[in-house]
């Protein structure tokens, strides 16, 4: 069972803006040094999207609604990382679950997840890799009940080894993508063009089941993200007038 360290201070975790934000509330607690993020040694970064002060994008965090869930199933120390994009999709998909992954525990609060009756799970993870009989290449839900998307957000080989050695996910369906676009993703780059970071691939989903305003929402703050990150690591203003700023503006008016 994995749970909260008794040092943990309740109050922070339960204001913290959502599940990725709580589960790395709870991860910094249990490490036994401090964790030190790229950009200098004070560590300074906004609690609430993890750039450098002069680079927040809080201000731009999108407002949209979805019917469908996402959970994320972290490695250790991704909810540490400032480039993890997990985080991105809790901010703007509300129905997110963030649980910690380790190979001889299970959080029973996920197991719990699984068994909500209002949620139809699958795990998102490439098809070459699972028996021809869990695969699913599209999302039929029954009345009442709502898609939620397992992501394993992790490394590429890290994903691999917790799809093998989670045997609660065996007995769920596996949703296999196959999209036709490249990853544009910038912060931390793989050396195959068809892996796609976490944010991408739960863009992807939303797209999927029709939910296309969302999806289009995701890709694009992730590259408002991108940018103020990028610019912040090369000591730049943000261009706050960039293609990806306006078009993030667009969508906020048409859902307003």
């Amino acid at each position: 069972m994995l749970s909260l360290p008794q040092a943990l201070d309740l109050p922070v975790i339960l204001n913290a803006p959502h599940a990725v934000s709580r589960l790395r509330v709870s991860r910094l607690a249990r490490s036994a040094k401090p964790f030190l993020a790229r950009g200098g040694i004070k560590g300074e970064r906004c609690p609430g999207c993890r750039l450098v002060p002069s680079h927040c994008i809080c201000a731009v965090r999108p407002d949209v609604s979805t019917q469908a869930g996402m959970c994320l199933l972290m490695a250790d120390i991704e909810p540490l990382k400032p480039s993890n994009t997990g985080w991105l999709i809790a901010d703007v998909v509300k129905d997110t679950f963030a649980f910690g992954w380790a190979r001889t525990q299970v959080d029973p609060d996920f197991l719990t997840l699984l068994a909500d009756p209002q949620w139809l799970p699958f795990v998102v993870f490439p098809g070459e890799f699972v028996a021809p009989e869990r695969l699913v290449h599209t999302v039929q839900t029954r009345t009442g009940q709502r898609p939620l998307f397992i992501l394993l957000d992790a490394t590429w080989p890290e994903a691999r080894k917790m799809f093998r050695k989670s045997p609660y996910l065996n007995a769920l369906p596996v949703l296999s993508l196959n999209p036709e676009q490249v990853s544009n993703y910038q912060l931390r780059r793989s050396r195959n063009d068809d892996h796609f970071c976490t944010s991408e691939v739960a863009s992807m989903c939303l797209d999927l089941v029709g939910e296309t305003h969302a999806a289009h929402t995701l890709q694009v703050y992730l590259d408002v993200y991108t940018h103020h990150y990028l610019q912040a690591k090369n000591q730049l203003p943000p261009d706050l007038q960039s293609p990806a700023h306006l078009a993030l503006s667009g969508l906020a008016m048409q859902s307003s």
